[in-house]
C-alpha cells in the first residue's frame, strides 16, 4: 500500500493531470518517474564551505582564589595553563573575491580561522566584521586573485510556506550534506537566537556544524543563512525544526560590513507596543495587529516625518507587521539614508507616512570608561546611553541612563552578577544620569550600596554590603 502511494505521488509530481494524452499518462521508464535536485546541487554546493576554528584558551587554576594555597604557594599557582578549542561550522561564498558570509557564533573569539572549498583547497580566513545582534558574520579569503564560485542572493520574501528548501553544511564534521524539506513557517519570531527574532523555519535537517551554512530554493538562491535547531537529549541532532536567518537581513548586513567594516543600522525613532485582542476594537482596527506607538523621540526620523504616540503602524513598505519584533525587523532591512514607507492607522482613518531613514545619532557622547577602585561596579566598562549604542545593544534608545557594556570575568562586578546592557538607575539614592554621575557615586565609601538597574525592561533594586 506504501508503493502505491508513493508511486501515485511521484506520477503526480511529473504529469500534471489533463496535460497529457491517454498513451502518454502512464510512465513508460523509471527515468519518467525520476524526481532529483541533482542540478541544483550541482549550481550551488561549490558556493558553501566548511569552516574550521582554532581558539587557545587560557584559564588559572581555581585554587588559586583560595586563601590557604596563595599562603603556601603564591603566585606560583597562577600561571594560566592553556588549551586549545576547536570548533566547525559551515558559510557562503558571496562574492568571487573571497568574501564568506557564517554565523557570528561560529567564529566568535577564534584565534584561526580556515575555510575549506568544496574541491579541497584550504584558506586562512580574515574577519571583516560581525554582528551580534543577528548573529552574522562577513570572512575575506585570499585566494590569489582567483576568483571562486558564488552563491546568488534570492528574495526570502517570496517564500511561502510550503516551498521546498534544501540546506546544505557540514554537519558534525562529515563534510558537505545536502538535506531536503519544506518552509515550515515564517516570520518565527519567539525562537531566542538574537535580537531580530525573524526566523524561516523548515524541516530540512540541520545538525551542528550546519550553522552559517546555506538554505537555497529550487532555484538555486540563498534564501537564508542555517542558524540554529530545536534538539531534544544530549545529542543534540535534528528533530526537524530549524531555522535559518533570511536573506532579508543578510543583504543589508553584509553590505554595510563590507562598505564600512561594522553594520550600521537605520533609526527609526519610535518605539511601541503589540496591539491585543483586548485592544484593537478600541483602536477601531478590523483585527489584532500592528504596533501601538507609544514613543517617540525628539528629532528622529519619525517625528520629523509625523507619526505620534497613539498611532498604530501596520505596515512598512507593503510588508505587514504584528508585532515590535516584526517593524524592528522590517526598519532593519533598510539602508541608512533609505525612505520606508509606513502605513498607519489612528481613529479608524488609514495615512502613508514617508519616514527618511537616518543612522542613530551618538548625541549625548558616551564617554566610555572602565570602573576600578573596591565598590559593585569594579570590572565594568560603562557609557552614556544614546541612540547609536542602544541599536548597537538592542535597547531602548528613549531610556536615558548609564549602561554597562562589558563586565571583567572573575570581577567583582561579574561575582555580582551585573550584566552587559543592564542600566544604572540609581546609587544609594542618587540618580545616576552619566558616566560622571557613576564616577562620582562609586568614589564615595559606602557601608551598603542600594543601586537599582533595568534590566530586560524591568526595573529591580539590590542592597549589596560595602
Amino acid at each position: 500500500m506504501t508503493a502505491l502511494r508513493l508511486f501515485a505521488l511521484l506520477a503526480a509530481i511529473v504529469i500534471p493531470a489533463g496535460a497529457l494524452s491517454a498513451a502518454d499518462a502512464v510512465p513508460q521508464s523509471a527515468e519518467q518517474l525520476r524526481l532529483t535536485f541533482a542540478p541544483v546541487v550541482k549550481q550551488v554546493a561549490p558556493a558553501v564551505v566548511n569552516i574550521y576554528t582554532r581558539k587557545v584558551v587560557r584559564t588559572v587554576s581555581p585554587l588559586l582564589n583560595d586563601p590557604f594555597f596563595r599562603h603556601f604557594f603564591g603566585g606560583q599557582m597562577g600561571i594560566p595553563q592553556e588549551r586549545v578549542q576547536r570548533s566547525l561550522g559551515s558559510g557562503v561564498i558571496v562574492k568571487a573575491d573571497g568574501v564568506v558570509v557564517t554565523n557570528n557564533h561560529v567564529i566568535r573569539d577564534s584565534d584561526e580561522i580556515t575555510v575549506v572549498l568544496a574541491d579541497r583547497r584550504e584558506f586562512e580566513a580574515s574577519v571583516v566584521g560581525t554582528d551580534e545582534r543577528t548573529d552574522l558574520a562577513v570572512l575575506k579569503i585570499n585566494t590569489g586573485g582567483q576568483p571562486l564560485p558564488v552563491l546568488p542572493l534570492g528574495d526570502s520574501d517570496q517564500l511561502e510556506v510550503g516551498d521546498v528548501v534544501l540546506a546544505i553544511g557540514n554537519p558534525f564534521g562529515v563534510g558537505q550534506t545536502v538535506t531536503m524539506g519544506i518552509v515550515s513557517a515564517l516570520a518565527r519570531t519567539s525562537v531566542g537566537i538574537s535580537d531580530y527574532r525573524f526566523f524561516i523555519q523548515t524541516d530540512a535537517a540541520i545538525n551542528p556544524g550546519n550553522s552559517g551554512g546555506a538554505l537555497v530554493d529550487l532555484k538555486g538562491r540563498l534564501v537564508g543563512i542555517n542558524s540554529a535547531i530545536y534538539s531534544s537529549g544530549e545529542g543534540g541532532g535534528s528533530v526537524g525544526i530549524g531555522f535559518a536567518i533570511p536573506e532579508t537581513m543578510v543583504k543589508p548586513v553584509l553590505a554595510s560590513i563590507t562598505s564600512g567594516g561594522k553594520t550600521v543600522r537605520p533609526w527609526l525613532g519610535a518605539s511601541g507596543q503589540p496591539v491585543t485582542a483586548e485592544m484593537f476594537q478600541s483602536l477601531q482596527l478590523p483585527r489584532p495587529y500592528g504596533v501601538l506607538v507609544n514613543r517617540v523621540q525628539t528629532g528622529g526620523p519619525a517625528e520629523l516625518a509625523g507619526v505620534k504616540v497613539g498611532d498604530v503602524i501596520t505596515q512598512v513598505n507593503g510588508h505587514e507587521v504584528d508585532d515590535p519584533a516584526a517593524l524592528r525587523f522590517r526598519v532593519a532591512t533598510l539602508a541608512v539614508g533609505s525612505q520606508a514607507q509606513l502605513t498607519v492607522m489612528h481613529g479608524g482613518v488609514e495615512r502613508q507616512v514617508s519616514v527618511n531613514l537616518a543612522a542613530p545619532p551618538e548625541q549625548p557622547p558616551r564617554d566610555t570608561a572602565e570602573i576600578a577602585g573596591h565598590n559593585p561596579f569594579t570590572g565594568v566598562t560603562v557609557a552614556n546611553m544614546n541612540p547609536a549604542l542602544a541599536e548597537e545593544m538592542g535597547l531602548d534608545a528613549g531610556a536615558l541612563g548609564v549602561t554597562i557594556i562589558k563586565v571583567q570575568p572573575g570581577s567583582i562586578a561579574n561575582r555580582l552578577q551585573f550584566q552587559p546592557a543592564d542600566t544604572i538607575l540609581k546609587i544609594n539614592a542618587r540618580t545616576i544620569g552619566s558616566v560622571a554621575d557613576l564616577r562620582a557615586a562609586v568614589a564615595a565609601e559606602a557601608a551598603r550600596w542600594t543601586i537599582t538597574i533595568r534590566r530586560s525592561g524591568e526595573v529591580m533594586t539590590v542592597s549589596i554590603g560595602g
